[in-house]
């Protein structure tokens, strides 16, 4: 499900910005909240040595063939292929593949992660979802079934390394009443309804899907996967998921 390159706005953002132009992130919610940052193009040019420590503890678990879910603009493919690591970057984004194959990312190929399938069984040793990427996986039931394909194009010790923030980890009068309004309509209460905006590029709306430990594991049943530990922030609510095959 290749992205509309008209309604591409992340990637025009990351294309701005490998320009070295001044370029922003804006998340807009359909409850009409409206995050700004001008540091998240930056996050997703940084080198190793300016990752959170989470991740530069999660990357180290890394093994044979890389799957790199939501590349962005390949920050992750760039350090594992300096690992000497086979790394494959999808991303729905053209701009993003664009921006990625840019920088010297090898394997870089427009593909959302509903569209995983492409590949063949036992593709990868590795899937790395990093980010908040898991949020990739939208909602319960969609989690589910997109976890049975990784399950099917991984081999048989294959892990799943995701990112993700706890949603009820916070004080926000705007995301707590939020967090009401999924209930209402029966949603999870990290199912966050987004798109972004960069100046005059306004992208679809999709699901981004926060969860908490307790929630996570729920998602897994059935699913061939089960969790293998965390890895937490110090102090935070993000954490990465490492996953394994039963």
């Amino acid at each position: 499900m290749e992205m509309d390159k008209n309604k591409d706005a992340y990637g025009q953002e990351l294309m701005v910005f490998l320009k070295k132009e001044d370029a922003y992130e804006a998340v807009e919610r359909d409850d009409g909240f409206l995050d700004i940052s001008v540091n998240a193009p930056a996050l997703y040019f940084s080198d190793y040595r300016e990752w959170p420590d989470i991740q530069k503890k999660a990357v180290k678990k890394a093994k044979g063939e890389v799957l790199d879910i939501g590349a962005g603009a390949g920050r992750l493919a760039l350090y594992l292929q300096q690992k000497k690591f086979s790394v494959t970057s999808i991303d729905n984004s053209p701009l993003a593949i664009k921006v990625c194959k840019e920088r010297g990312v090898k394997k870089a190929k427009v593909l959302a992660i509903e569209d995983v399938d492409y590949f063949k069984e036992k593709s990868f040793d590795t899937v790395f979802m990093f980010g908040n990427n898991f949020g990739l996986f939208g909602n319960f039931k969609k989690a589910k079934r997109l976890l049975k394909k990784l399950y099917r194009i991984t081999t048989d010790s294959a892990l799943i390394i995701a990112e993700t923030t706890n949603p009820y980890d916070t004080k926000n009068p705007a995301h707590l009443a939020y967090h009401r309004k999924n209930k209402e309509r029966g949603r999870m209460v990290g199912q966050n309804r987004i798109r972004i905006r960069f100046k005059n590029y306004t992208g679809d709306w999709f699901d981004y899907l926060l969860a908490s430990k307790s929630e996570m594991k729920n998602i897994l049943k059935d699913t061939g996967w089960r969790i293998k530990e965390f890895i937490d922030e110090k102090e935070g609510p993000r954490y990465i998921a490492v996953m394994e095959k039963k």
